[in-house]
């Protein structure tokens, strides 16, 4: 785990190498401390007693004593004076006020350094974990979910920084602590110091107990906030649906409930983070106790002086805090951990495709399916697409109709390369789609999704995505090819509207008519519409199809769409029927040759008859 973790340090190994120098001066420092204030109480402790050796009085004379024993009557010594006795406790007193001061500004610097590396460590992990996921296919995406995705990009990397700043600091400073604190026991008091030989592995044992429990805890809970996460997003996503269906209890039920499942399992985690305390506590006070014990008996018995003593607590205290340190630290990490496995799991993934690296560039827009099977989950027994063979000329406008599910979306996406297929081959511009590198082959094709996507800022900066060098003429001439610019012209602010986050500020039509747009400004060999003009009127449909032939007549057009009326003029239309072609052919060869066509014809020209019918009768 810190081997993962130091390596998203990159560019900030200088701010982690300060910080734990630092850490370890101050540390450093702060354990001297104890033996100054032993020497201290020690040497007042030694004035004190032979002064009333050699005086035998009761009170203390501050301007001579004599170190010495008493034999009968007699004191034997060498005299002292006051004076040697200040001066031991203004040497000490300010050694330790500099020891303070220096360990304060190595705290600080350490701080300051951490902090850098911290930030610096999650800049970079943010940015390894973007590009990769940017890197990702479809089915990598699908794997993971966009709400896991999410998780790991936020919570799980704030979680990962904590353990680093962790590691460069408090994983350095409570280890240092404990073996420096321990030496300067045995220095001072060996015969005490055994003490801590016992208290360290019982404290450490209980730590260890209680963090293999907690940690398969955590990772669960990790698993509930993606659940939980994804259900805020898909709320948020579909607000409007759920007021418009007057759901919102019922969401608010699904979401209670997965909050549950986290207080759930967040409870169970807790069950064993309470019992630290307790833990913690029997064996400080248990080693405080036998520290006095052991103390007290060689106190009266003159083997030590009470300063050693105090010595010796403040190694207690140090030792035991930093053993606890240690136990809290470990702690953080094991939900640190899973976290950083999350992470990692997103980072150590390969993608499903990788170009070839080839400066090969689609010459047309010719396409080919040569015996293509295809598979989401990759198994040859769930096919959703089955032994496809087409052959689509380059400036060929081809429609493709058929029922949900039956594999119309799924078909044009190998085009692209977004997925790959499980048998046979696609064949763009003469080559194999493998053979080019995925940003030459996804230049030579546009695609507009079913769902159609804008980003926050103007309409020019969402269009721009197409060709980021597009000049205002072929913004125009792409906007009007599209039937954009009917609306456009409208706003105040023309190309520079603000659509608002996710173009909020347009309808559902004029986001369909500007995401066609954005495409044709890649003048792509392949122009994919899959169902994108669902949402305009059907003369507007029209309107866009004559554009897009009008705009590059060398351009291969694809059509998905629910309406005949969208394809009747291909040059050829493909129906699908449960991930299989059914039939190839014009409107009119269709209608004589194939019954699903006619019926699903029929049906839409029953539906507007109607609806005719009904108008004229309110009229």
């Amino acid at each position: 785990m810190i081997k993962k973790l130091l390596k998203q340090a990159k560019g900030y190994e200088l701010q982690s190498i300060l910080t734990v120098i630092f850490v370890l001066l101050e540390t450093a420092l702060e354990v001297i401390l104890p033996l100054f204030m032993s020497n201290i109480l020690n040497s007042m402790q030694l004035y004190a007693t032979q002064q009333l050796l050699t005086s035998r009085i009761t009170y203390l004379d501050w301007s001579t004593f004599t170190i010495a024993t008493l034999a009968g009557s007699e004191a034997a010594g060498v005299a002292v004076t006051a004076d040697a006795m200040r001066n031991i406790v203004i040497t000490y007193g300010v050694l330790m006020v500099l020891s303070a001061v220096c360990s304060l500004t190595l705290g600080s610097l350490a701080g300051k350094f951490c902090a850098d590396a911290g930030a610096g460590f999650s800049k970079n992990v943010r940015k390894a974990l973007f590009g990769k996921i940017q890197d990702f296919s479809f089915s990598n995406v699908d794997k993971f979910s966009t709400a896991s995705l999410v998780t790991r990009s936020t919570t799980d990397i704030n979680n990962a920084q904590q353990a680093f700043m962790m590691i460069i600091r408090t994983v350095i400073r409570a280890p240092a602590m404990l073996i420096f604190s321990a030496v300067m026991a045995f220095v001072t008091e060996p015969g005490m110091a055994w003490i801590f030989l016992v208290a360290i592995p019982l404290l450490g044992a209980g730590m260890a107990f209680i963090s293999m429990r907690v940690h398969p805890l955590f990772k669960r809970m990790l698993k509930k906030y993606d659940r939980m996460n994804a259900l805020v997003q898909e709320d948020l996503v579909a607000i409007r649906v759920v007021k418009a269906f007057v759901r919102e209890d019922y969401e608010e039920s699904k979401y209670c409930n997965a909050t549950e499942e986290v207080r759930q399992t967040q409870y169970a985690a807790e069950k064993f983070m309470v019992l630290m305390n307790p833990v913690v506590n029997v064996v400080v006070y248990g080693t405080i106790i036998a520290l006095l014990i052991v103390g007290g008996v060689d106190i009266v018995g003159g083997r030590i002086q009470g300063g050693t003593l105090t010595a010796m607590m403040s190694y207690c205290s140090q030792i035991l805090s930093s053993v606890m340190m240690i136990c809290f630290v470990a702690v953080q990490l094991v939900l640190s951990r899973a976290s950083l496995d999350r992470i990692y799991e997103v980072l150590e993934t390969e993608p499903d495709i990788e170009g070839a690296a080839s400066d090969l560039t689609v010459a047309d827009g010719s396409i080919v399916f040569d015996h293509v099977n295809f598979s989401y989950s990759n198994n040859k027994d769930n096919l959703t697409l089955e032994d496809i063979n087409l052959d689509i000329k380059s400036g060929e406008t081809v429609g493709i109709i058929g029922g949900t599910g039956d594999g119309k979306s799924s078909l044009v996406q190998l085009i692209p390369r977004f997925y790959d297929v499980l048998g046979g081959a696609v064949i763009v511009g003469g080559h194999n789609v493998k053979d080019y590198s995925l940003y030459n082959l996804r230049e030579g094709v546009s695609m507009v999704l079913q769902k159609n996507v804008l980003f926050s800022g103007t309409i020019r900066e969402n269009l721009l995505w197409g060709n980021e060098h597009a000049t205002d003429e072929q913004i125009a001439e792409a906007c009007k090819a599209a039937c954009a610019d009917e609306f456009i012209s409208g706003f105040p602010d023309g190309y520079e509207t603000d659509l608002g986050q996710g173009g909020v500020n347009v309808s559902g039509g004029q986001k369909q008519r500007l995401c066609i747009a954005r495409a044709l400004l890649k003048k792509p060999k392949i122009m994919i519409l899959d169902d994108s003009t669902s949402a305009v009127d059907t003369a507007t449909d029209a309107k866009i199809r004559a554009g897009l032939k009008q705009l590059d007549k060398n351009m291969t057009t694809i059509i998905i769409a629910q309406r005949i009326s969208s394809v009747a003029e291909c040059d050829k239309i493909i129906v699908l029927d449960d991930g299989k072609i059914n039939a190839v052919g014009t409107h009119d060869q269709l209608m004589q040759n194939c019954e699903i066509y006619r019926e699903v014809y029929n049906s839409q020209q029953k539906g507007q008859d109607d609806s005719v019918n009904s108008e004229g009768g309110e009229n």
